[in-house]
């Protein structure tokens, strides 16, 4: 009897299904998806995708591995080390996923095919750069058929993005109550009236909104789209949205060259981190409160597989320009609250996993967090040792203060009811759960770096 688990989230096309069998995640192929995969390797299109990296490659295993009579074939795709969402990604990430697709979308056309699918759930980031993982997504091209995945497309890609381009808005916040893409008509509501102006929002939002809402909505479209108006589209897409950019700022995009210590500051600390690090094996961390980025790309460029986190979607997306400027490709940038992490979501919140089920890092690094998450959130060092053991064996921290001017500011927003903010008390605490190898001062200030490893 074959042992093998399909994914939660694989139940929505007959063309097939993802499984994990032996820790191995394997896509079926069903019999009536027999012509249409034929079409994809025969016609070079799989062939020009996985040598431009826009699609993840696979292989094909003789080996019924379901036993399923409707299986026609088994692919094994190249393993993703790490699945990260929408609502994880800043600004550029989802623009380069959606242009990606585009592109896509326009070489398949070249071949006689078409995406029938386009969520932002069928593109992963992998070794920095995204990649469609999804090989059933395409179907033969029809003469005069229109792309039925259009308003898809718009619902993931272009309407956040034209929300962070025109409203300053950020989209992650949106995408956890609209998951699969933002509805047509709540974009048209969101858009400030400025944007009506504008050809392309007027045409993919405005309009469309009106035939979406129009009885005949599907006559509209029946038979006016031949090949050359599809290119047309892809092509204005594209264009449209590579004239996008997040509007708005952030207070911590120069957090450690302007708002805390200075350059002397920083150089200090990052001796003392470089130095934790080398002691560290190179497997994956994960940077929370990465801010800007300064260590999450420090400790990239010594060979880490870096996961960077923090709530500011602008840092998020200044780092992840920084990180394709540096051609840093082992680095992945998310937009993530660590006291609110994307949750299990899904049909029995079972076909996406929380970001905790997801990452397994081999070290947490937690700088200039820990006095955010005491003094704002009231979460106790007790609380926080036991999750940081939980997350990884080994813990790179930064006490702050009181007495620290960081720590005051935040003090005069709310009462001082934290008598146990000390740093004996953090120490007690936290050798619950862990050793302390190493720890040291940062000269010039009271902060302290600590190296920690979790007790067996």
């Amino acid at each position: 009897m074959p042992d093998f688990t399909i994914h939660p989230a694989s139940y929505k096309d007959p063309a097939g299904f993802v499984f994990e069998s032996a820790g191995i995640f394997y896509r079926q192929v069903n019999r009536t998806y027999q012509e249409t995969y034929q079409q994809l390797m025969q016609s070079g299109l799989y062939k020009i995708l996985v040598q431009k990296e826009l699609l993840i490659p696979h292989t094909e295993k003789e080996e019924n591995l379901t036993g399923d009579e409707k299986a026609w074939l088994i692919l094994q795709p190249a393993q993703i080390p790490l699945i990260s969402y929408p609502v994880e990604w800043c600004f550029d990430a989802l623009k380069e996923a959606a242009l990606l697709t585009l592109q896509v979308m326009e070489l398949a056309l070249e071949k006689g095919m078409i995406l029938k699918d386009a969520t932002a759930f069928n593109i992963q980031f992998i070794r920095g750069r995204a990649q469609l993982i999804d090989t059933l997504s395409f179907e033969c091209y029809a003469e005069q058929k229109p792309w039925i995945a259009y308003r898809q497309f718009c619902e993931s890609f272009l309407f956040p993005l034209l929300l962070g381009n025109y409203s300053g808005l950020h989209f992650q916040a949106l995408l956890q109550g609209y998951p699969e893409g933002i509805p047509v008509d709540v974009a048209a509501r969101l858009l400030p009236l400025k944007s009506r102006f504008r050809p392309a929002v007027w045409m993919h939002v405005y309009l469309q909104n009106r035939v979406h809402r129009a009885a005949t909505a599907n006559a509209r479209y029946a038979g006016s789209f031949s090949k050359t108006k599809l290119l047309n589209l892809v092509q204005h897409l594209a264009t449209t949205i590579q004239s996008l950019e997040q509007k708005g700022s952030t207070n911590w995009s120069n957090y450690y060259t302007e708002t805390i210590l200075g350059e002397h500051y920083l150089q200090e600390k990052s001796k003392i981190v470089n130095n934790f690090l080398h002691q560290s094996k190179k497997g994956q961390l994960l940077d929370i409160g990465a801010n800007d980025g300064h260590f999450s790309l420090l400790a990239a460029k010594m060979g880490f597989q870096v996961i960077a986190v923090d709530s500011d979607p602008v840092c998020i997306n200044h780092l992840y320009q920084k990180a394709k400027r540096d051609h840093c490709d082992n680095l992945l940038p998310l937009c993530l609250d660590i006291t609110n992490p994307t949750p299990a979501s899904g049909f029995q919140n079972r076909e996406r996993r929380s970001f905790l089920q997801r990452v397994q890092p081999d070290l947490v690094m937690a700088l200039a967090l820990l006095h955010h998450l005491c003094i704002v959130k009231n979460l106790s060092f007790t609380q926080l040792a036991s999750f940081f053991a939980g997350l990884a064996p080994e813990l790179i921290i930064e006490f702050v203060p009181k007495e620290d001017e960081k720590t005051r500011q935040l003090l005069t927003r709310k009462e001082d009811i934290f008598p146990d903010y000390t740093q004996e008390q953090f120490e007690s605490a936290f050798l619950q759960f862990f050793s302390i190898p190493e720890k040291q001062k940062i000269p010039g200030t009271e902060r302290i770096i600590y190296r920690m490893k979790r007790n067996p």
